[in-house]
């Protein structure tokens, strides 16, 4: 589970709904004073939230780009629905182009850079093969190009049928027991806040969907975008080796965050927002 360093937007973004024709999501919405010559849509992985992205929003605004990371639908503070069948990866990847469409010219010309961390990764990958034509780039951090590893898809296994049996509380307690001690003041109440709020029928559809995911780099390859793939130096749910292979089958930049592991926005996030402001400044 990802720890945000705070649940607090800096000055600089604020927290609102985004009304779009597939319904109304929640995000935080960052921008420079001057404004800004581009927008950045930010997608969180599995049981993450926009909060994930809460310490880059400064230095991606005070770099000149619009950001806005949103609450996928049945995550935190965006509703759900309470039907696994609403959560298929064809309904998330809608669920993103009208989340582009709604932010189309709000931010410069040019297309918006979309990037999807872990879960967020594949669903934006869903997304441009959709439909590119919203889109300037992408970004996939610690996101691969296939299934999870077998030793992450017996503990999404595990999740999904504690999911099925028990309240969203009783599964949050025996999370919390199985945490490191290094963990276990990590987060308080704001995460249990964060896990209550998700709706359990995405946790459990959207784990399927990590342990079955289809290679589909070559589809994605065929487009006319540039793209960018990011990691920390380690990672448990797709090797970085795979994730180097998988940049090289994109002819995508490649970036490697030290000291990082599976979540390097918020392990990392001043180096990780440099890394893409980097890149969509070569654009």
């Amino acid at each position: 589970m990802s720890r945000p360093p705070t649940f607090t937007p800096p000055p600089c973004a604020r927290a609102r709904v985004l009304h779009t024709e597939r319904g109304d999501f929640a995000v935080l919405d960052a921008a420079p004073p001057a404004g800004a010559h581009s927008t950045a849509l930010l997608l969180p992985g599995y049981t993450g939230s926009k909060e994930d992205f809460i310490a880059m929003l400064g230095p991606l605004a005070a770099a000149g780009y619009r950001v806005v990371s949103v609450d996928g639908r049945g995550q935190y503070e965006t509703e759900g629905t309470g039907r696994q069948e609403s959560y298929a990866q064809g309904e998330l990847a809608r669920d993103v182009l009208a989340q582009a469409a709604a932010l189309d010219g709000a931010g410069g010309p040019g297309g918006i850079h979309l990037l999807g961390h872990s879960l967020g990764g594949q669903i934006a990958r869903a997304a441009m093969l959709t439909d590119a034509g919203p889109f300037r780039s992408l970004t996939l951090m610690s996101s691969g190009p296939a299934e999870i590893t077998t030793d992450q898809q017996k503990k999404v296994q595990l999740l999904g049928d504690a999911l099925s049996r028990w309240t969203m509380a009783e599964v949050w307690e025996a999370m919390r027991a199985l945490d490191p001690p290094e963990d276990a003041d990590t987060g308080g109440e704001e995460l249990r806040r964060r896990w209550m709020l998700h709706d359990p029928a995405q946790l459990i559809a959207t784990g399927a969907q990590l342990s079955a995911e289809p290679d589909r780099v070559a589809e994605l390859a065929a487009l006319p975008l540039p793209f960018h793939v990011m990691s920390g130096e380690r990672d448990d749910v797709w090797p970085v080796p795979l994730l180097d292979d998988m940049a090289r089958r994109l002819g995508a930049r490649r970036t490697v965050i030290g000291g990082a592991e599976h979540s390097p926005n918020t392990a990392r996030p001043l180096e990780t927002a440099a890394a893409l402001v980097a890149f969509w400044d070569s654009l």
